[in-house]
This record gives C-alpha cells, sequence and structure tokens, in this order.
C-alpha cells in the first residue's frame, strides 16, 4: 500500500463508518477585525465523513453559512486525531429536497442521538453542508508517522518519519 493509500485509510479509519465526529470549522467573517483585517473564525460541529468529505446539518441563515456563501474556502482540524485540512465549504440545500435523500438518512444515522431534537427538518432553512477537503495533513504519534494529502489531485503524499516539519 502506498503512502497516500495509508494515509487515506487512517483517515477513513478515524473519522469515516458512520462516525460523529466533532471537527473545529474556520471561516472568515463577513466583517473586518477592529484593526481591519480578515477576522478568522472557529467553532466546534458535528460532522460526517465520507470520502474526503466531512457533512454537517446546520441552519442556512447561520453565520457559518453566510460566510461560505461569502468564501467558500475553509480550513477544517480535529485536535483528537491531529488532522488539519483546507477545504471548500457547499450549501447542498434543504434537508428534506430529493437530492439530499441518501444523504440524509447517513447524517440521521450517525447523529442519531441528537438529530431531531436540535433539527427542524420543516424549515426550508434547515441544510447539509459539504466541506469537500483539498489538502490535509495527518499526523499520527506527534509526529511519527506524518501524511500530507492532496485530496484535490488524488496524488502521492509525502510521509515524514521525523517529528517537526508538519506545518501546512
Amino acid at each position: 500500500m502506498s503512502s497516500c493509500e495509508e494515509g487515506y485509510r487512517l483517515l477513513e479509519e478515524s473519522f469515516g463508518h458512520g462516525k460523529d465526529n466533532v471537527i473545529a470549522l474556520a471561516t472568515l467573517g463577513r466583517e473586518p477585525s477592529p484593526r481591519g483585517t480578515p477576522q478568522p473564525l472557529v467553532r466546534g460541529v458535528d460532522a460526517y465523513y465520507e470520502d474526503g468529505v466531512f457533512y454537517a446539518v446546520t441552519n442556512g441563515q447561520s453565520n457559518k453559512m453566510l460566510q461560505i456563501a461569502d468564501n467558500p474556502e475553509v480550513s477544517v482540524a480535529s485536535c483528537s486525531e491531529m488532522f488539519t485540512a483546507t477545504a471548500v465549504g457547499e450549501n447542498l440545500g434543504w434537508a428534506l429536497a430529493p437530492q439530499n435523500v441518501e444523504l440524509r438518512a447517513k447524517l440521521r444515522a450517525a447523529f442519531a442521538a441528537w438529530y431531531d431534537r436540535v433539527n427542524n427538518e420543516r424549515d426550508e432553512n434547515c441544510c447539509f453542508l459539504a466541506l469537500r477537503l483539498v489538502q490535509g495533513t495527518l499526523n499520527i504519534g506527534h509526529g511519527e508517522q506524518v501524511y500530507h494529502l492532496d485530496f484535490a489531485n488524488r496524488k502521492e503524499g509525502e510521509v515524514q518519519g521525523q517529528r517537526g516539519g508538519t506545518d501546512r
């Protein structure tokens, strides 16, 4: 198995298989910081992972969705799994839209413990967010193995066996 394939396998093992993952999602605010520069904002979101994409359920009028509409370039991270990545956010539309039937079933299963309690699917603003990974770094064992993954091109990633040099 190539290093790239191993990195993707480890990512699937960590986040996939129908798990409810809490990841950090960073966007750029719609208003500049007090200094006039772009304001990065981060929040935790429950996310389902499948084949290079994290999916979340949210409200289309939430700050994160308005920010993503202005600038779909986002970052995601998981401290528990030492994973960081850039991604492109996309509003997939209303949870009950016909094109979301299959995804809805997966998200309802992954988030079964709380899905109905916190989501009002009758509200057309209840939507699905796709976070399509572009490039990421999976750090295993605090630098023992580092996988730099290129999701956009699915090309070979680099594996570093040395500590350090893992920030991207």
